[in-house]
This record gives C-alpha cells, structure tokens and sequence, in this order.
C-alpha cells in the first residue's frame, strides 16, 4: 500500500482541518464497527476524506498519534472495506508517514453510485459535520437518488491534459489547500481525472474549476447572465433593460465572484422613482451571496443553458439549469441535503474561507438574513427544467405598518397605493385599498387632494 512522506506544511493543514460534510479525522483507538458508520455515511452522500490517527482538536496534548506500522490499521481496513455492504468502490487508500508520530491512515471516499450498509445492516448519510442513521423509506429515498455517475464526472477527450496540469489557476489552488503532490497525482486522488480508452484525461468537474475558459471548452453553456429590468412586472419586454445582460464567464469559483460582485452592483442601485422622489431598496448581501453561490454549483450542467440572474424593481430571480436533484423536494429544502455535483463543492469547500457553506448552510443563511433585515423568506419554485429562487422585497410587517413606517421617516410626503405596493411587495392592489381605508378611517391619514380621482389618490398623514 501507498505511503507518502509528509512534512510539516501538509501535517499543519490537516490538524486546522474542521470537521465538515467532507472531512474527518479520527483517533486510532476508535473501534473498527464505529469508523465504518462513518466511511458508510460518506461513500452514501458526497464522499469525502477521513484521516484516521489524528485526535480531536479538543484533546489536550499531542494530537498525531499514528500507526506504528502498516498492519496495526489491518483491523480497521478489514472491517471498512471486506464487511461493508456491498463494498465501496475506487476508494483511495494511502498511509501518510509523520517523522517521529508513525503513520496516519487516509481514505478518499468517492460518492458511490450504490446505498451501503454497515457489518451490522445499517445504513447511514453525512449530514455536515455528522452522520445520521436513516431507515425505511428514506433508503428507499437514497436508493432512486443513486444510480447515474455525476455529469461533473464525464471524461473530455478534447482536452489536453497538460493544459490543467501546466495552468496558473491549478497552481494557485494548491497552493492555497498546501499540498505537494504532483499536479496530476493531485487531479487523480481529488477524482478530477476520468478513464476512457485506458487513460485518465481531465472530466468535467476539472474544467469547470481549472480551465481558464469553461464556457469554451465545455459543449453545454456554463456561464451566468445578469439582468437589470426596470420593472416590477411578472412578464418583461426588451425595452425595460436598463442595458444588455451581462455575461459572465471563467472557472467556477471567479464566475461566483464576478456574479456577486455585479449583482451587487446592480442592487446598490435599485430604487424606483415616486412622485419625484427616489425610493431605495436594500437587500442583505449575504443572502443575495448565498443563493448565488448555490445557484453556480448546484445547476444541472448537462444542461445547455446557462445561470440567469434578474434584478427587478423589486425582487431578484435567481434561475439555474435543472430541477431539484435526488430526493430533494421544495418542501425539504431547509431539512435535507444533496448534492449534484460533489466535487467541485468539495474542492471549493477545502478551500481556506471558501466561497460555500457546508451544503444546506446556505439557504438557513440567507433565510436568517432576510428576516433579520424584515423582509420575507426566499420563495422556491421549479418551472420546466429550471429551480428558481425569488428574493422578494416584501416587509414581514403588515402594510399598515409599512405606510406608518414610511411617514415616520418622511413626515412631510404622500404615498399612493403604487407606492404602497412598492415599499411592502405586496402585490394585491386590492389588499393594499383596504388597508389605506383603514388607516383613514382611523384618522391616521387623509386624502391630500379630495376633489382628486380615485385613481390618483394620494395620502398623507394627519398631523397629531
């Protein structure tokens, strides 16, 4: 069995590594039957790494206490790869050699095509940084979500393998994890290398993260267009861009920034003009950043089509290619987690202050962020073979509340019920007649002109 010689550099990461959806460290006294729920809870969700003779960051003193020597790991390696149910395949075994603590014992778990169970029949998931035993209809679940091996798999043999191996942004992501392995032993241990014709070349997943231009070299179209329409309406005419789509292009994780970095843009400016005066929108970054992010690396990129990013009057849509993936539904979203496309989350992830949370994360992210900033939660829908994420700039207050709001801060103005439906995102017109006759009726407001049409009307406040 493989052994490489680690140094310092290397022994440092995996000691700051946090135990995560992808990665785990464990003791080497831990029982064989233990560690295999764990190695089962990998191989049936995204895969991932599991380091075994380092303690946990909680331990107190030396936390590397490895194996004296090869055959002390027989145990568990008997146990994780002869009685786990069926046997994972294309697992990377290496032992890594720390001068002076003994060996260390590394997995490389792949995300297996097939439900596994432990020597004792159960079954397991890696729910972030923790495994959950699941029963029932849930393996059923997990049993229809498996079968066909990830797009981000699929072997290119248009591409010249030297091109990955040779290029800047490779180099710098090595650089950045703190690995010394070869580049190309690198891309193989990280399944970023596929066979076909019996040679490994770089698959889809490598191209999105390592190819200067993805949207080039891939036969799908991979990129994000950013829209900016001025209007509130469901249907938009051409006319109401504010200029052309922005299309933004690049490797996976520059396209994300690029993305949140013009959206932001766009929303630094989204206002709407009232009777002369100009009305701001706010939206929480994070939750804008969140939902973009997931947008990226969760789409379906089989898919000919690319990411479409609308920013409304106000609402943002966040449209990506491909439905919900594996057993994941609308009503699950915020208590299930799945993952179309495991590597290139994983790769992202691994990085130091990566661009994504821990999968599911982000979505509870941008929910709390929007309810801290006193708007609505983020509305799901699929349309044809589309996820659409709408942010809507809609007050959790009631429209009453909203006009009040709105006069404590501008005493001296008139709202109307279009801009009523503006500042609230309530779209009923009716809703907000209603709750403007109320408010009158309380004497809160008056009419600011009464000899003015219906359809004109304006209100402001009556003056205490």
């Amino acid at each position: 069995m493989e052994v490489r010689i680690i140094d310092q550099d290397e022994l440092d990461s995996l000691l700051a590594l946090n135990e995560d959806h992808f990665n785990d460290v464990k003791s080497k006294r831990i029982n064989p039957s233990k560690l295999q729920e764990t190695f089962v809870a990998f191989a049936n969700s995204d895969g991932g790494d599991l380091y075994i003779g380092i303690e946990d960051k909680s331990e107190r003193g030396e936390r590397v206490i490895g194996f004296g020597e090869q055959e002390d790991a027989n145990a568990l390696l008997s146990t994780l790869l002869e009685e786990t149910n069926p046997a994972v395949e294309n697992v990377l075994i290496e032992f890594l050699e720390v001068e002076g603590k003994g060996l260390l014992l590394h997995f490389g778990i792949p995300k297996s095509p097939k439900v596994h169970y432990t020597a004792s029949g159960d079954c397991y998931i890696r729910i972030n940084a923790s495994k959950r035993k699941i029963k029932g209809d849930r393996i059923t679940q997990l049993g229809y979500s498996k079968g066909a091996e990830p797009y981000e798999r699929r072997a290119l043999d248009n591409v010249d393998i030297e091109d990955i191996v040779e290029g800047e942004l490779l180099s710098k992501y090595m650089c950045r994890v703190g690995t010394h392995l070869e580049p190309e032993a690198f891309l193989r241990k990280q399944r970023l290398l596929t066979k076909k014709d019996g040679e490994r070349v770089p698959n889809v997943g490598s191209i999105l993260l390592f190819d200067d231009e993805p949207q080039a070299t891939l036969e799908t179209r991979c990129a994000v267009k950013v829209y900016r329409l001025r209007t509130t309406e469901i249907e938009y005419r051409r006319e109401q861009l504010e200029e052309m789509p922005v299309t933004i292009n690049g490797d996976v994780e520059s396209v994300i920034e690029k993305t949140v970095n013009q959206v932001s843009k766009y929303i630094d400016g989204a206002s709407f003009q009232d009777a002369g005066k100009i009305v701001k929108l706010n939206y929480p970054s994070e939750a804008l950043k969140e939902i973009l992010v997931n947008a990226v690396i969760h789409r379906d990129y089989s898919l000919n089509d690319d990411v479409h990013v609308r920013v409304f009057d106000n609402r943002v849509e966040v449209q990506s290619p491909g439905k919900l993936p594996g057993y994941m539904t609308l009503e699950n979203l915020y208590d299930e987690r799945f993952s179309r496309n495991p590597n290139v989350v994983r790769m992202l992830h691994n990085l130091p202050d990566p661009v994504n949370h821990d999968i599911g994360e982000g979505l509870d992210t941008a929910k709390n962020e929007l309810k801290k900033a006193g708007l609505v939660d983020p509305i799901f829908d699929e349309k044809e073979n589309a996820f659409i994420v709408t942010i809507k700039h809609q007050k959790l207050a009631s429209i009453e509340d909203v006009i009040l709001q709105y006069f404590s801060e501008n005493p001296d103005s008139s709202i109307s019920n279009k801009l009523v439906r503006q500042l609230s995102g309530e779209d009923d017109m009716q809703k907000v007649k209603l709750a403007l006759q109320k408010l009158r009726a309380a004497g809160e407001i008056k009419l600011e002109d009464e000899n003015a049409s219906a359809f004109n009307y304006r209100y402001i406040k009556v003056k205490g």
